[in-house]
């Protein structure tokens, strides 16, 4: 997987083959950090469903003070932190857990979560009630799925597209 922008652009990073992996293709990336500005300088992320980890050094790539990357399993990892110590990726930290459980125990803010969960599971009546906590303020979720995108409920839909089978939203939370 080709990182598109920021200080290590065109740098190749390596992910196990795993049938489950679903890297987020470059043009809906190239999409989403238009959306997010680009320039994520100072910026706290969380890549709360890690697996190729693209999404998380994209961010780190484009300047992120800070990128947790969350991924339960056990080669996944090795493969992130082999990708983290060749890139030099000192502001990424890596965190072998379940994303739920992880979410549940967080207690730090993040300016952008990046969900990006298996397609077989709907992941999200689970995540949206502890999601809003972990948020900075004017903090943004990009959430992607393989279904049809809809506004969930107690959030706003700021940008939303759809690249073949793959629907993607920036949300953030209604205020209202």
């Amino acid at each position: 997987m080709r990182i598109i922008g920021g200080a290590w652009r065109s740098r190749l990073i390596e992910f196990p083959p795993h049938k489950d992996l679903r890297p987020t293709p470059d043009r809906v990336r190239e999409t989403l950090f238009n959306w997010l500005g680009q320039d994520l300088t100072g910026a706290t992320c969380l890549d709360l469903f890690a697996g190729s980890g693209v999404l998380g050094f994209e961010a780190a790539s484009r300047g992120a003070r800070r990128v947790v990357m969350v991924e339960r399993d056990p080669a996944t990892v090795r493969f992130l932190a082999a990708a983290r110590e060749a890139l030099r990726a000192g502001a990424v930290e890596l965190a072998r857990a379940d994303a739920l459980r992880f979410l549940a125990a967080e207690r730090g803010v993040f300016d952008v979560i990046f969900l990006d969960p298996p397609y077989a599971v709907d992941y999200w009546p689970r995540l949206a009630p502890l999601l809003p906590a972990r948020l900075a303020p004017g903090g943004l979720v990009y959430h992607e799925r393989g279904g049809r995108a809809t506004a969930p409920a107690g959030w706003k839909v700021r940008r939303q597209s759809r690249a073949g089978r793959v629907n993607y939203q920036l949300l953030e939370p209604d205020a209202a």
